[in-house]
């Protein structure tokens, strides 16, 4: 079993990155963040097969603690595999700030070369990342990451201000990080800048670090984004629950966006009501609606009960009863033959409604009909092509 010591382990990237390592057998995982005392990160290093370094500091009290927590610290890792005449490969998630003239910057750009230097004396592998903005699970808002702090102030309702809202962040999805630090454990899925043009139309579904320099590998995936769109669409998340209206999940970054986003609401708002439409035959609420996805419904059918007796000529839709017994009819709309399919929540059926068929749902039960009804558009009561038409004459 290879051991796999991740530094910094209550981090950020660091917790997502241990959790992420024990789904697997094939590793053990030692933790070190900065509760641990410097003989059980000595310990650590020393067991380790290989070092994940995610410590760092960036929000220090005085600016020495920037040295002290990055390049400081990175130097005695690699002075002490020196020390003990090991070459145990590191990995170190380093800045785009460490090419700024800045005490952060400098110090992290100090850790990098101390990597270097280790690498070139020890012969021993190492892997530079320079990340841009991270964003994902578990990060702390109010702290270092612009994108947390928006989904954590707009999950609670509290206002977010935007100077400049035109202003282009590039921005790394954790899993995407996670995913990289990996495959550099294992040496996979890693693609060298040389043979790019070549590597990247066959394995850029796959890559999950490009290899720039001997040290040096980048997130292949970075996404580029505006503070006002992201807060746009953060809002747009916010108002979800009024709306209906669910993001273009195809984008990559609204999906990833979104699931970060729910991360941030409190426990006690996981939940919201749906604004149930009733009348003598049950009810009927929305679920959810998007352009791209259509429409979903739900709707509960009385004993006994008719619902639809409509057709379409384009829209299409999707039955499925989860509860109950059901008679489900169709008619050609210029022809007299009844098609019916008897379905029951017992053994989950889905049926599919043709344009230019009129149909209707009976409920033949002694109990209420649960019915999910997927749609592939949106209801537009300005053209909503339905058409009143009596399944049996």
């Amino acid at each position: 079993m290879k051991k796999i010591l991740v530094t910094g382990a209550n981090g950020f990237v660091g917790k997502n990155a241990v959790v992420a390592l024990r789904h697997s057998d094939e590793y053990e995982v030692i933790t070190i963040d900065k509760e641990n005392s410097e003989e059980e990160l000595k310990e650590g290093i020393l067991r380790a097969d290989f070092i994940v370094h995610l410590a760092g500091v960036n929000r220090p009290k005085e600016n020495k603690e920037f040295y002290e927590g990055n390049g400081q610290l990175t130097e005695k890792i690699t002075n002490y595999l020196k020390e003990h005449k090991k070459n145990t490969p590191i990995l170190i998630t380093s800045s785009t700030h460490a090419t700024l003239n800045n005490d952060y910057g400098k110090s992290k750009k100090q850790s990098e070369e101390a990597l270097i230097k280790y690498s070139d004396e020890c012969n021993s592998k190492v892997y530079i990342f320079r990340l841009p903005n991270v964003f994902g699970k578990w990060c702390r808002p109010n702290y270092n990451s612009a994108v947390t702090t928006f989904c954590y102030n707009i999950a609670h309702d509290k206002e977010v201000w935007v100077n400049d809202p035109s202003i282009e962040l590039n921005l790394v999805y954790i899993d995407d990080v996670v995913a990289a630090i990996i495959d550099c454990i294992k040496e996979e899925n890693i693609i060298n800048l040389k043979n790019i043009e070549e590597e990247l139309a066959i394995t850029t579904t796959k890559a999950t670090s490009i290899q720039i320099d001997k040290y040096f590998y980048e997130i292949p995936k970075v996404y580029k984004r505006s503070l006002g769109n992201i807060v746009d669409t953060l809002k747009m998340f916010r108002n979800m629950r009024n709306s209906l209206l669910i993001p273009d999940l195809s984008d990559s970054f609204n999906k990833a966006l979104y699931s970060t986003y729910l991360t941030y609401l409190e426990e006690d708002d996981f939940s919201y009501y749906l604004d149930k439409k009733e009348d003598s035959r049950g009810w009927l609420a929305e679920l959810v609606k998007s352009p791209q996805f259509g429409q979903m419904f739900v709707s509960k059918t009385h004993p006994g009960i008719t619902r639809g007796n409509h057709w379409h000529h384009t829209k299409t839709e999707k039955f499925i009863v989860v509860q109950g017994k059901a008679n489900i009819r169709f008619r050609k709309i210029d022809e007299d033959k009844v098609i019916e399919y008897i379905v029951d929540g017992e053994k989950p059926q889905v049926l599919d409604i043709p344009p230019g068929y009129t149909h209707s749902i009976e409920n033949i039960g002694e109990e209420e009909v649960i019915t999910l009804f997927w749609s592939n558009e949106m209801f537009n009561p300005e053209k909503p092509d339905t058409y009143f038409l009596e399944v049996e004459r």
